[in-house]
């Protein structure tokens, strides 16, 4: 976990109920996932295995551990999750080499946070060594923490890096907006108590209490997100 906190965030000085904002990465923040899934089928299929499509939303979302296991347990590919985690960290970084196409509304979104002084952490459960990757383009200095899922015991579905990273920014988990594209991280996100706003990319993600569903992040902004904690009076 990195972070460039100087001190624990208690309160918002402007009166709103919003402490924190914690947001994902891949499928989030940046189009990513498609580009996850691209490779494993690549890097099995150089194995001499073909992935079935409806595997994509098991693996999507989550640790590369659990997508690895299930990759190999279900073609029975000769490769170990050591080996097969190498390969994908190594191709995902060749591939995003260039640049890192970001997702509609995420540079916008990112902005006002930083504009407006929101403490904003990062949350993914992507190694380190492609957050690091990321931030070159999504900016390191937005993010005042930032948690991977190398850096954790246990990661997304769990609750444990929403609860770090609230954690870390002095942020009580019920006044913390979560943004998530996958059903693996709303779990992880609600599991930690935190309010949750889903941006579906692969699958569907149906609203329900303390969570709201929208297509975009063309749909979201501060307001928004402020309007989502209740008020501490």
């Amino acid at each position: 976990m990195t972070s460039t906190v100087p001190a624990p965030v208690t309160r918002t000085a402007d009166g709103h109920a919003l402490q924190a904002v914690l947001l994902d990465m891949d499928g989030t923040l940046v189009d990513t996932e498609g580009f996850w899934w691209e490779i494993e089928a690549e890097i099995f299929g150089e194995l001499g295995h073909r992935l079935e499509d409806s595997w994509r939303d098991i693996v999507v979302g989550g640790p590369m551990s659990r997508s690895a296991s299930f990759l190999i347990e279900a073609t029975g590919a000769d490769i170990s999750v050591g080996e097969l985690s190498v390969l994908l960290n190594e191709r995902f970084e060749a591939r995003i080499a260039d640049q890192v196409p970001l997702m509609p509304g995420a540079e916008r979104l990112l902005s006002e946070l930083a504009r407006h002084h929101v403490p904003t952490a990062l949350v993914s459960a992507s190694h380190r060594r492609v957050i690091d990757r990321v931030l070159l383009t999504l900016g390191r200095e937005r993010f005042a923490t930032t948690v991977a899922g190398d850096e954790v015991l246990r990661t997304k579905p769990h609750p444990d890096p929403y609860l770090l990273a609230a954690r870390t920014l002095g942020a009580h988990p019920s006044r913390c907006a979560v943004i998530e594209d996958t059903a693996t991280g709303v779990e992880a996100a609600e599991a930690a108590g935190c309010r949750v706003v889903a941006v579906p990319s692969v699958g569907l993600i149906a609203p329900a209490p303390g969570r709201t569903v929208v297509g975009s992040l063309e749909d979201v902004d501060l307001a928004f997100l402020r309007a989502l904690i209740p008020s501490m009076n």
